[in-house]
């Protein structure tokens, strides 16, 4: 049974996609099966994979209405390994349409069901708020992973995300656990990296990976190719940071 992770922050820009799609491809050419949804309306996660997300008729949104079945909407990547359930324009409307919906919080968990034995990881790409899409990825979750950006501002508003997590842990998912977080665009020379660093520990004692994300113009490019960084630039700094930040998680396997 796969381990579903979502991957959250509420603040924009900080590399949460981009830790999606090349977290998933380093697991699946480390020999993992893995499968990305988008749950994000901006779809970035589905056109940084090279799909014309405009052009599909369904995808996640008509999962969560019952209108198609999550099987119906999995497809392959260019990606050995890397399947991908991708967003549509539909999605948008999504937090307002499920908000009279029975079980909304767990639409998603209830559709994942389906797939959920045909692979060994599910990565959650949830958009960039903290409303029902997002509850409804981290609800699906057993575990969340947070990338937070190396900058000054970054660590705004991760109270509010942690007392979120808290209010779904008391109320939805007792059993849900924070993996960690993962600092992205870490730049050494900059001391306000450095800064923000020893400020996130304050938050995830013993929860940080020791794996950087790096600031490296070959990520940033990647997903204009429709490709991970794997593909893109398999030598780049930004491709072996991923490719350890993989192996760290694959190495909590045997932790739980």
């Amino acid at each position: 049974m796969a381990q579903i992770v979502a991957v959250v922050n509420q603040k924009g820009g900080v590399g949460k996609t981009t830790t999606v799609i090349n977290l998933a491809a380093s697991m699946a050419a480390q020999g993992r099966f893995v499968l990305i949804v988008d749950l994000d309306p901006q779809a970035n996660a589905s056109s940084g994979l090279g799909i014309d997300h405009r052009s599909l008729e369904r995808g996640v949104y008509e999962t969560l209405t019952g209108d198609a079945s999550f099987k119906d909407i999995v497809m392959a990547t260019k990606v050995d390994g890397l399947k991908l359930a991708p967003a549509t324009a539909n999605l948008a409307g999504a937090g307002i349409e499920l908000v009279n919906v029975e079980r909304r919080e767990f639409r998603l968990g209830d559709a994942l069901l389906e797939v959920r034995n045909d692979f060994d990881y599910i990565l959650v790409d949830c958009p960039p708020s903290l409303g029902l899409l997002t509850i409804n990825g981290i609800v699906s979750a057993d575990r969340v992973l947070i990338p937070v950006q190396a900058e000054y501002y970054a660590l705004e508003g991760l109270g509010q995300l942690m007392h979120t997590i808290d209010l779904i842990k008391s109320h939805l998912k007792p059993r849900l656990d924070i993996m960690g977080a993962v600092l992205t665009m870490f730049d050494g020379r900059n001391r306000l990296s450095n800064d923000v660093m020893q400020e996130l520990y304050k938050y995830f004692p013993n929860k940080i990976f020791r794996s950087v994300i790096p600031r490296n113009i070959r990520l940033a490019e990647a997903p204009s190719f429709g490709a991970p960084i794997t593909h893109y630039d398999p030598e780049s700094k930004g491709a072996k940071a991923y490719e350890r930040l993989a192996r760290e998680i694959l190495d909590l396997e045997y932790a739980f």
